[in-house]
């Protein structure tokens, strides 16, 4: 992973309330990440019970999970996880564009970071090889992401 690695984790994001929204779409993907992403927390120091885990359908509804969790005063920051794989249809296009547009909203309205751990990718080979630790591993990324960015102020 170029740029991101544990040496820059403050001791205040060991102490940070992640909370994660992820899909149930796409799960075998969806599930590799979220799997990754706790990992990489517990690993880096992240108590287990700081860790809050919401399965929603799809990733049109991640935005308000993820809101829902953001404006709670316990949380500190929000990763949300999902994967939207390029159809035969424009609706690849709108759920993208909704619930990237949406997370960003959120991390705006709310003052608070929202990681977009959302994969968009062409096909299903893609989102396998993003989402598989010996590869890209990008769940991995998205966990360091968001202790990178909790010692913001």
């Amino acid at each position: 992973m170029k740029g991101l690695n544990s040496n820059h984790i403050s001791d205040e994001s060991k102490e940070a309330v992640y909370a994660i929204t992820y899909t149930s779409w796409n799960s075998e993907i969806v599930n590799t990440l979220l799997e990754e992403v706790t990992k990489e927390l517990l690993k880096n120091g992240v108590n287990k019970k700081r860790i809050l885990i919401k399965e929603v359908p799809g990733a049109f509804e991640l935005p308000l999970a993820s809101k829902i969790y953001a404006l709670k005063d316990n949380v500190d920051i929000v990763i949300a996880l999902g994967a939207i794989i390029r159809g035969d249809t424009p609706h690849f296009d709108y759920i993208s564009k909704a619930c990237i547009e949406g997370l960003m909203k959120v991390s705006l309205e709310t003052k608070k970071a929202v990681i977009c751990g959302v994969l968009t990718t062409d096909d299903e080979t893609q989102a396998k090889r993003r989402s598989d630790p010996n590869q890209m591993n990008k769940g991995s990324e998205f966990a360091l992401t968001a202790m990178n960015m909790i010692d913001l102020d």
